[in-house]
């Protein structure tokens, strides 16, 4: 292609030249150039032509022919400068017969002699830089395929724009559905839609906190007196989620009298699912919190919970149950097995102090309570009673001995996973689930003798 541009040129030049003398027609006569030679005085005398005999004589042929300096070129003759070598070339003009050889060899060579004209240059230079201002088919794909892919930026920064008109942050969310929570207008359903979309953001710990200067943990703590038993079960959710791991939210809690409507809540007749909720939120205040779990005791919590796992239908209640008393028990042992009561700080390890959870499950005859719910039949509960009647034991030893039902249970539990390791241990499984159900069961036997 660059080839073709610059022999296009170089005969467009040659054409040029010679428009404005017809008469010459491509008949050129080029000597070498004139030098200028100084003489003796230092005077320059320009030699206007070469002596004949010491000019060479060019011979031309049809073909082109490098022409070199100090050659004599006849007249007549088609002549070009090569543009790649910078050297001029002449041939004899084409006869009839070698003109149309030659029109045949650049057809076959997909050359058009009509270019070589002026105006045949003009159009082939002017089609030349429309085909490189055009793009070829490949790269009109490959941009139509982006546009198609991509969208321009100016329209992604409207949609940009737009979308951060409408962005709420979690504290604006929040703040509109404590406001509807607060409205007098507002009815159950929207209230408990409310509610049910304020607990998905308080499981962040900020966010639970956040409820605090919008004034709604106070209206979720109030939510538990409602007369409606959907409003009681998802205020009592939310409220759970907000006090899990959260302490100053606890602190507020408690501040609001949360502790009281929920014990109001377990010991009353309610549906089930709201006693449920309920429990939840009751576990997310105890835990980590010393000082409401004094107050629980106080407040006869234990009674209540008792009360709550002998209801009729209330077994997964019982195991929940059972699963805070083990856990707030762990809690302290854990503390007190690994020293790390100098790093709470004196106020909590006086709370902890006074926390006797332990002694207050013997004195109100929970170790019988525990040991009746061994018998579940459910492998999950009886995983969690198994732990508790464990961290029970140095308290509970006596009335654990006396039980005659408790020992029954446990022969028929140590038969029951023995087969059940064997069938782990054929299956290739010599560390399985059962075989520790198998362990709680097989500690807690020694441990009473």
């Amino acid at each position: 292609m660059a080839f073709r541009v610059l022999l296009l040129c170089a005969v467009l030049f040659c054409v040029a030249s010679s428009h404005d003398s017809p008469e010459r027609a491509f008949a050129l006569s080029t000597t070498e150039g004139s030098r200028a030679e100084e003489d003796l005085t230092g005077e320059a005398v320009v030699e206007d032509e070469l002596d004949p005999e010491d000019q060479q004589v060019f011979h031309p042929t049809h073909e082109w022919q490098v022409v070199r300096p100090g050659q004599a070129v006849p007249a007549g003759l088609h002549v070009r400068l090569n543009l790649q070598s910078g050297i001029n070339e002449a041939r004899l003009p084409d006869t009839e017969a070698t003109a149309q050889k030659r029109v045949k060899q650049e057809h076959r060579l997909g050359l058009d002699p009509s270019l070589y004209t002026p105006q045949g240059l003009k159009r082939a230079l002017a089609k030349l830089k429309e085909d490189m201002n055009a793009d070829a088919p490949e790269e009109k794909t490959r941009k139509e395929d982006l546009k198609q892919r991509f969208r321009p930026i100016e329209e992604l920064k409207q949609e940009f724009e737009r979308l951060h008109m409408n962005i709420e942050s979690d504290f604006q969310i929040m703040a509109r559905l404590i406001k509807i929570l607060n409205s007098s207008t507002s009815t159950v359903e929207q209230k408990s839609a409310a509610l049910y979309d304020l607990e998905y953001y308080v499981h962040q710990v900020d966010n639970a906190q956040d409820l605090l200067p919008l004034g709604g943990l106070q209206l979720v703590v109030n939510g538990l007196n409602s007369t409606e038993p959907l409003l009681r079960e998802r205020s009592a959710f939310v409220l759970g989620s907000a006090l899990s791991s959260n302490p100053r939210v606890q602190v507020k809690a408690m501040e609001g009298g949360a502790l009281q409507k929920l014990l109001v809540i377990l010991a009353t007749e309610q549906p089930l699912p709201v006693k449920k909720k309920a429990l939840f939120a009751l576990s997310s205040m105890l835990r980590q919190f010393p000082y409401a779990q004094q107050q629980f005791l106080r407040l006869g919590g234990l009674d209540v919970l008792k009360g709550l796992s002998r209801e009729r239908g209330a077994q997964t209640l019982s195991v929940r149950v059972v699963t805070l008393l083990y856990d707030l028990m762990v809690e302290k042992q854990i503390l007190l097995d690994d020293g790390k009561y100098n790093e709470l700080g004196s106020e909590k390890i006086q709370q902890y102090s006074q926390v006797d959870l332990a002694e207050a499950i013997q004195d109100q005859g929970w170790c019988t309570l525990i040991s009746d719910l061994l018998g579940v039949p459910d492998h999950d509960h009886r995983e969690k009673v198994l732990q508790t009647l464990n961290v029970l034991l140095s308290t509970c030893r006596e009335p654990f001995r006396t039980n005659g039902q408790l020992n029954t249970t446990l022969d028929i539990l140590r038969k029951e996973y023995e087969d059940l390791v064997k069938e782990e241990k054929n299956d290739g499984d010599d560390d399985g689930y059962f075989k520790e159900l198998h362990n709680l069961v097989i500690d807690f036997t020694e441990g009473l003798r």
